[in-house]
């Protein structure tokens, strides 16, 4: 099983069930219908009817394009039956929000309302049940709801995390519900095939940043986008990601491991001595050759009739070549792949480089084409010869890349 068929779209023809429960939540929800048909889904609305008492059913109707269901006598279906048919349509059920007291109903398999009965008549091997729990910090907190919270995970549905933060209330604390990007993730990593499950992945991205003195320095203009699509794509297809990063101007991937670094010693000293615990280590970061070796204290001034600073230069330690050296990586336990920015000679560079560092694969792009930009093109190269991936964006090609590493380590 593979990921190329998740594209631009991820959800492209996967058909979501969005249940509404009661609770001023529910205007994310419209945001969620949004987000979801724009990532390709089709969106079939349910909502309770204290959910209708928070956001009008014409709102979620003119959002996903279809009529939204509320009662389960509706006869606008022959069978009268919507509870079957709405489940058996659906490829997952998500209830964004989903309050305390359908929780509880969902936890003793009550089913007085079409929301509740469609939960309980799924077929639900086959239809996953996500859960975006949406309530007051002190209700969030009762033991019965964490109870009911218990009981729905055993039962097989996934209960997803609360953000935390202001609430409607006045309070502040653990309940809210997740904001619509982090349910769309959620959403997405629940109906990709979990390829990596049981992998560690430990990824690098971005720049690194070269001290001059304590307000200059050197770097170059990787934005870490690339390395953040393939630290997202490997947690989204079920790994256990760790990604370093160098200084940029990007949020943090849901739920990756996100280490800060600058310069590339801080890189060396974060990956060199964990790297031995992973199965994958990618190196995507755009790391400086070179260092200043004087660098100052104290902010270099500019001065009339001064003479300009002399910068002396040292070679920075090759990351990648290092870890490539452990002997996990010699063993073939540690899967270890580089990348090559060229602005030339792209094939020569990158397949030298390669050998340089004698790693199974290395990634070569041309850097000046690719730098800030959501879209790429690379180029692979290992002992069989090439692989080109056209030009798309850095996610597509993400994925692409992961399908493309797996099939050598399980070569």
């Amino acid at each position: 099983m593979t990921l190329t068929t998740q594209v631009d779209k991820p959800l492209q023809g996967k058909h979501i069930v969005l249940g509404l429960s009661g609770g001023v939540a529910c205007y994310k929800s419209a945001m969620l219908c949004r987000g979801l048909i724009k990532a390709g889904a089709t969106v079939q609305v349910v909502m309770t009817e204290s959910a209708c008492q928070f956001i009008s059913p014409v709102t979620m109707q003119a959002l996903s394009n279809r009529q939204v269901f509320i009662s389960q006598w509706d006869n606008a279906i022959p069978n009268n039956m919507a509870h079957i048919n709405l489940s058996r349509e659906a490829d997952a059920i998500v209830i964004a929000p989903c309050s305390a007291d359908l929780m509880a109903k969902l936890a003793q398999g009550h089913a007085n309302d079409l929301l509740s009965l469609m939960c309980v008549a799924r077929p639900a091997q086959k239809v996953p049940l996500l859960v975006a729990p949406a309530m007051n910090r002190e209700m969030w907190e009762h033991p019965a709801v964490q109870r009911n919270a218990r009981q729905l995970e055993q039962d097989g549905a996934i209960v997803l995390g609360v953000g935390q933060g202001d609430q409607a209330c006045g309070e502040t604390g653990d309940g809210r519900m997740l904001e619509p990007d982090e349910l769309l993730h959620d959403i997405q990593k629940a109906l990709t095939p979990p390829i990596l499950k049981g992998q560690r992945w430990l990824i690098t991205a971005g720049p690194t940043f070269e001290a001059i003195d304590p307000v200059r320095g050197i770097t170059n203009r990787s934005s870490g986008k690339m390395g953040y699509s393939i630290a997202a794509a490997a947690q989204m297809a079920g790994a256990e990601v760790v990604l370093v990063s160098g200084p940029v101007a990007l949020a943090c991937p849901r739920h990756v491991q996100t280490i800060a670094i600058e310069s590339a010693q801080d890189l060396l000293n974060a990956c060199l001595p964990i790297a031995a615990g992973f199965d994958v280590f990618v190196a995507c970061a755009a790391v400086a050759d070179w260092r200043v070796a004087n660098a100052s204290d104290q902010k270099i001034k500019k001065e009339a009739g001064k003479a300009l600073p002399s910068l002396e230069f040292t070679e920075n330690p090759d990351i990648l070549a290092s870890v490539a050296q452990l002997e996990q990586a010699q063993n073939g336990q540690l899967f270890c792949v580089g990348f090559a920015a060229e602005s030339e000679n792209l094939q020569e560079h990158a397949s030298a480089k390669r050998l340089r560092k004698k790693i199974p694969l290395l990634v070569g792009n041309i850097g000046p084409a690719t730098f800030g930009k959501d879209e790429n093109a690379l180029l692979l190269i290992d002992d069989q010869g090439l692989e080109q991936l056209p030009l798309a964006s850095k996610t597509q090609l993400a994925i692409q890349l992961i399908d493309a590493i797996q099939k050598r380590r399980n070569h």
